[in-house]
């Protein structure tokens, strides 16, 4: 409670405040804190009517989606990646005897951008710049140089793809093999793997979203699973 004039000392007779004074009285109660009193309640009813607006949310049903996972179901996409290399011929110089290309691609030769975020080759410390990151396909790079070593190649997948890397390694083959006749400057020397990547479990969103993709091999979906059809709008990265 606000103090009250009774806690105050005695006036005199000769300052008892007249009428014309009440008013200058009245005005100085807010600044007491008596008058902000009726205010409250409407500060209240504001903070909860802000609680209310800043209360999240239930996730919409295309979110849920997007990370709903499909039992039972695998999605396989068939990749080589290797090397081909060049002989320079008379061009050649004692370090600088070979061009070539390292690479990563779809076993039909499409697009890998739909799952392959980023492809990292990691190559001879000699080099300049050793690592070396494509984002973009195609996934590849080009040097040239004179020696055979080991490439890492190291692949990163979209976020709604997998969360794991996947770590390759390739030899580099400058010099073709012995029967198959000297150098040649237009015969290059290609070394490649075929392998496949396996994605089982594959949510709903990335399902639909490569399930005409001319690279994947998508099943069957198991009996009980109903996806849009394939002129359904494609989930896409944001």
């Amino acid at each position: 409670m606000p103090q009250t004039s009774s806690s105050s000392p005695a006036p005199q007779p000769a300052a008892v405040p007249s009428p014309a004074d009440v008013p200058s009285s009245a005005e100085s109660l807010p600044q007491q804190g008596t008058a902000p009193a009726p205010a409250q309640p409407e500060a209240v009813l504001t903070a909860a009517q802000k609680a209310l607006r800043s209360k999240p949310a239930r996730p919409p049903e295309e979110a849920d989606k997007k990370n709903k996972k499909l039992k039972d179901v695998e999605i396989s996409f068939p990749i080589v990646y290797g090397t081909i290399s060049f002989w320079l011929g008379k061009k050649a110089s004692e370090y600088n005897s070979h061009k070539w290309t390292v690479y990563v691609r779809s076993a039909t030769n499409e697009d890998l951008s739909a799952i392959v975020n980023r492809v990292v080759f990691q190559l001879h410390p000699s080099f300049t710049n050793p690592t070396r990151v494509v984002e973009q396909p195609p996934f590849e790079l080009s040097e040239s140089g004179w020696g055979e070593f080991e490439i890492a190649i190291t692949l990163y997948f979209h976020s709604d793809v997998c969360e794991k890397r996947l770590d390759l390694f390739h030899q580099l083959k400058l010099y073709p093999e012995e029967d198959t006749g000297p150098q040649s400057t237009k015969k290059p020397v290609v070394v490649e793997t075929y392998n496949e990547i396996v994605f089982p479990e594959p949510t709903e969103a990335f399902f639909q979203r490569v399930q005409n993709h001319p690279a994947a091999t998508v099943p069957r979906l198991p009996p009980g699973i109903m996806m849009p059809p394939p002129g359904t709008p494609l989930v896409l990265f944001t």
